[in-house]
């Protein structure tokens, strides 16, 4: 994708950002849902904090990236319509476009790298969408779409670094503005910056006492390193299970509002991700995908001491951007196992037993008596220490109630005699 100029983002900063945002809630009228705020009780009591959801997973196509996309699409002329739309994204924007075209009567070239997952090409597909496979990465078909713009005359969506793109996902923030009157404070997951330019530019405009918390995975450190240089930079590597905002470079337009308007920025672990996972699906029975789940893992780490707020209105209104819910079922299951390590809901330990009829029935008897289910055995003569000893190794998984639990159960092991090494 080509960078912006400092002359094409200074044009783009002095528009009449009130008058195009409300422009772009217009557009979305009847094709991009009003998400509905959800009360979040458990996050509540986890901060200390009232903490309001603000479900885009829950949207058209299940992210937010049908907004900006339509907002784009809608904002072109009859004439740019009928030479077609193209864009490069292996995910949640593809389906954007693609969607946002077919109501706008477009055709939509999607070109995505040969490595993306079947199921989101399929989806692509499904709205009516020609997908090109090209390049082993993002980078790769996002030259490639760029190539095609030119070559064919096609109009290029960005997925981000666009001010119609921005300005459509600022309509989140107008609906929290609208449906939560006493919000302290809005967070949002930060990968290119689209959303949280968009967000960010739709709350200082309309009530700049709202602060702009931006969130990171760990692994995505473009945006810190960006705000740290007071240019943007680079990523050297992007290792993150968040793919929606696993982006190397910033978007140009999108570092300048957020370098000018946001609040804060708080990084968070894939550990921290995974747990938001797990917790959004027993407690609020809703599938998010990790990206969606970095504004929640966010919360345990915000500063809120520095307020402009009356010290009445306290405890703060936090409303965390869940972005989206695309998630295929292999990386599901994947998390809720991860996650459920994480919160010590899983515990796996290996012991060696003599080899003699009876200790297999021992381990279990302690481990019915500490009431940890069993879900997994591994009992092989092969992993014992030494190969020539008269002893068996076993490896054993099972469900428990918490770290404090996990210490019961390896304790109840010792007493009974066996030494336990504990592998996760």
């Amino acid at each position: 994708m080509t960078c912006m100029n400092n002359d094409e983002v200074q044009q783009f900063l002095a528009r009449d950002h009130a008058a195009e945002l409300r422009k772009a809630s217009e557009r979305l009228e009847g094709t991009a849902k009003h998400t509905a705020i959800i009360d979040s009780p458990v996050l509540s009591a986890m901060t200390g904090h009232r903490v309001l959801l603000k479900p885009e997973n829950l949207q058209v196509t299940g992210s937010f990236k049908i907004r900006g996309a339509y907002n784009k699409i809608a904002s072109l002329s009859q004439a740019e319509l009928d030479h077609g739309i193209v864009t490069a994204s292996a995910g949640n924007h593809a389906q954007g476009v693609a969607y946002a075209a077919r109501e706008r009567g477009a055709k939509a070239t999607i070109v995505m790298p040969r490595t993306t997952p079947p199921l989101k090409v399929d989806a692509t597909k499904a709205y009516g969408a020609e997908v090109v496979l090209h390049g082993d990465v993002f980078d790769d078909a996002a030259a490639y779409a760029a190539q095609l713009s030119r070559d064919d005359g096609m109009v290029f969506v960005p997925p981000f670094d666009d001010y119609e793109v921005l300005c459509g996902q600022g309509t989140i923030g107008m609906e929290i503005l609208q449906d939560v009157p006493d919000v302290t404070d809005v967070v949002v997951p930060l990968g290119g910056g689209g959303l949280g330019a968009g967000v960010a530019l739709a709350i200082k405009t309309f009530r700049p006492q709202v602060r702009v918390i931006g969130a990171i995975p760990e692994g995505s450190p473009a945006f810190k390193d960006s705000f740290t240089a007071g240019y943007v930079v680079p990523a050297g590597q992007v290792v993150t299970s968040a793919e929606g905002v696993a982006v190397k470079r910033p978007g140009d337009l999108t570092f300048a509002l957020l370098n000018e308007l946001m609040d804060d920025l708080v990084t968070v672990s894939e550990r921290d991700i995974n747990e938001m996972i797990l917790l959004m699906l027993e407690k609020h029975k809703l599938v998010i995908e990790a990206a969606g789940a970095v504004s929640l893992a966010a919360l345990e780490h915000l500063n809120l001491h520095s307020r402009v707020f009356a010290a009445a209105q306290e405890p703060h209104v936090i409303v965390p951007i869940m972005s989206g819910g695309n998630i295929d079922t292999v990386t599901m299951g994947a998390v809720i196992q991860k996650g459920m390590i994480a919160r010590g809901r899983i515990m796996n330990f290996e012991v060696e037993l003599p080899d003699t009829p009876g200790q297999l029935v021992k381990v279990a008897t302690v481990l019915a008596d500490a009431r940890a289910n069993v879900i997994a055995l591994d009992h092989d003569q092969f992993k014992a220490s030494g190969h020539y000893t008269n002893a068996v190794s076993l490896g054993v998984t099972v469900e428990t109630n918490g770290p404090d639990h996990i210490d019961a159960v390896l304790k109840a092991l010792r007493v009974a005699g066996f030494q336990p090494k504990r592998i996760y």
